[in-house]
């Protein structure tokens, strides 16, 4: 591999920089050299040598403009902000039309918090620059921090203008206008970019992701085709077109597109996952299984691939399989909501009822409050023979899901099962009230209360 003069230069002069450190020998380095050095530490995250440089370049160069706005720069990432304000002061009153002062400025406004300002800066440096396409993206950037989407995507269009290949800008657009919930004028704009840049991928690509929102799947499937086309290599193109071809059934095509992925790098337990998914789809269920494995043993912390797997087994009504696998899934993942969920169903069907109603409420603890799991746990603690739990579990639900006919005629029953007379009838009431269509509930699981006179009388009134 060549390098170029400059590059060549550079590294004798950090080979220099290096040696000079080991020997404590101190030699002479220009201020460009310095410069050099502090950034190529600082891309590499080796901060204490990139001080070590700064501090040696202002011994020898203490006027160097620059090298204090390094010293500035450390001063705010070590969040010394006083420091780094007072030294911009200094420098401001000696260089006041130098535009890196005021983005240092605004970098230290930001990380206070201070976002309208670091902009109201930062415009002040657009008057000073002669390349303002760095600037705009900065002050997109801060119009995100302040959820200022519009403005942001106005900034990004204007680096996207003065340099067509800023794809970066061109993403910060796109999730611009997917926020504001504006597919319409994104499919708009990537269209007219396209009609200038017509090889652009990561554009057609876009362009897709916009289509398959619309649910248009067919111009989706032609915006992917050519973003392959513009780059055969292009692995996030082959995963949306994937995706395309799933929602079209054309799951041996979905595979392909899919397998290509896993030639183009590393195997994803994403791809893995959906190859799975559409050989289940087509019936070849050894192979998907195969594929579901090889997506736990990619990413075991993969909640999709554990989940699929075990519904998997659970569709072939293999319980006990499903169960192995959700358990291996649990002792990886202890706090995963959707994991108790599915335990606690696979119990359910095995007639394990301690475990089942144990998961429900692992699932509640973990903030799972929907009302089928408080709903499942009461009718399981009532079939363990504890009603008293059954109730309580039931008042928490009431809190999420007030005035519901299906919480209040349980409550009804397991207090007419408690010979609580008073709080029965009262929950009766409520329940009537709110839907007397659910009084099966009380029939099915309550008989021989729905047969007594009490509630007789009450469903009469």
């Amino acid at each position: 591999m060549e390098f170029s003069q400059e590059e060549e230069h550079n590294k004798i002069s950090l080979t220099k920089f290096e040696s000079m450190l080991k020997t404590n020998n101190i030699l002479f380095f220009d201020s460009n050299e310095f410069e050099n050095i502090i950034h190529h530490y600082l891309n590499n995250g080796k901060v204490a040598l990139a001080k070590k440089a700064i501090k040696l370049g202002l011994d020898q160069h203490p006027t160097s403009t620059n090298l204090k706005l390094f010293k500035i720069e450390i001063f705010v990432f070590e969040n010394e902000l006083e420091k780094a304000n007072d030294l911009l002061d200094q420098l401001h009153l000696i260089e006041p039309s130098n535009e890196e002062i005021y983005i240092q400025k605004a970098n230290i406004l930001s990380k206070e918090d201070k976002h309208d300002e670091a902009i109201n800066v930062l415009q002040k440096a657009l008057d000073l620059a002669d390349d303002t396409s760095d600037l705009h993206s900065i002050i997109g950037m801060e119009y995100l921090f302040l959820d200022r989407f519009d403005l942001a995507r106005d900034s990004f269009m204007r680096c996207l203008e003065q340099n067509p290949e800023d794809y970066a800008s061109l993403y910060n657009i796109i999730y611009c206008f997917d926020f504001l919930n504006e597919t319409e004028e994104a499919i708009s704009f990537l269209t007219k970019y396209l009609d200038k840049n017509p090889y652009c991928e990561v554009a057609w690509h876009q362009l897709g992701r916009q289509y398959f929102e619309q649910k248009d799947f067919e111009k989706a499937l032609s915006a992917f085709d050519f973003a392959i086309i513009s780059d055969d290599t292009f692995v996030g193109a082959y995963i949306e077109k994937g995706k395309v071809l799933e929602k079209l059934k054309e799951y041996n095509e979905a595979i392909e597109n899919y397998t290509i992925t896993l030639s183009l790098e590393d195997p994803t337990s994403f791809a893995l996952l959906r190859i799975g998914h559409c050989h289940e789809k087509l019936g070849n269920n050894e192979l998907a299984q195969n594929y579901f494995y090889q997506t736990v043993h990619e990413d075991p912390l993969l909640d999709k691939g554990w989940i699929a797997i075990t519904k998997f087994y659970s569709k072939q009504g293999n319980y006990q399989k499903a169960l192995y696998y959700i358990n291996k899934a649990i002792n990886i993942d202890s706090e995963n909501v959707l994991y108790w969920k599915l335990y606690a169903k696979i119990n359910h069907r095995l007639n394990f009822l301690e475990e089942a109603e144990r998961g429900h409420k692992r699932a509640i603890e973990l903030g799972n409050y929907e009302l089928e799991t408080w709903l499942m746990r009461a009718d399981l603690l009532k079939q363990l023979g504890e009603p008293e739990a059954a109730t309580l579990n039931l008042i928490q639900a009431a809190e999420f899901y007030p005035e519901n006919a299906e919480v209040e005629f349980r409550l009804a029953g397991l207090y007419f099962q408690l010979f609580e007379q008073e709080k029965a009838s009262y929950h009766l009431k409520n329940a009537m009230r709110f839907d007397a269509e659910h009084i099966i509930i009380l029939e099915e699981l309550f008989p021989q209360v729905y047969e007594s006179l009490l509630v007789k009388s009450v469903i009469k009134r």
